[in-house]
């Protein structure tokens, strides 16, 4: 059984965050999505607000997809899933640029190999930071992220 790690902050969650597990369960018998908690950022969602978002996102894959926050390496929490590989997926050369340094830390801390996964074009310019910043300024943010996220968001800036 192969299980791949998704990581990311997801504060919120968008459609290519989405777009990224969706095609992980496509590919992987089981798909672990890691909330990481980033110390250098505060989070608009906390992790139990960004965990139920994402819990209902996928409610329909429960059987094939865990939903965790953690702290610490995220080789240690792999280790501790039993993952086969971390998948990140890529919307420019600059995200390859500081993904493939994380990635080579990673296999050369704990063995872990790391696989890139284009994002669809369609979200390559999509960022949670983007969101949020449109959001803040009152723009409509339909079809960045789900009907839940806009309307977590909605009552978020109210």
């Amino acid at each position: 059984m192969s299980t791949a790690l998704c990581p990311g902050s997801f504060d919120p969650p968008t459609n290519g965050h989405v777009d990224v597990i969706k095609r992980c369960l496509s590919i992987f018998d089981h798909v672990v999505v890691a909330i990481v908690a980033n110390p250098f950022k505060s989070a608009l969602f906390d992790s139990t607000e960004r965990s139920a978002m994402l819990e209902e996102l996928f409610e329909d894959e429960s059987d094939r997809l865990e939903i965790h926050a953690f702290s610490g390496l995220l080789v240690d929490f792999a280790r501790e899933r039993k993952v086969d590989v971390i998948v990140k997926g890529l919307r420019a050369v600059s995200d390859f640029e500081y993904e493939l340094q994380m990635a080579q830390m990673n296999e050369s801390l704990a063995g872990i190999n790391t696989l890139f996964l284009p994002t669809n074009p369609k979200y390559g310019y999509l960022s949670s930071s983007l969101v949020k910043e449109v959001a803040r300024l009152g723009g409509s943010v339909e079809g960045l992220v789900p009907p839940l996220v806009v309307s977590a968001l909605k009552e978020r800036y109210a």
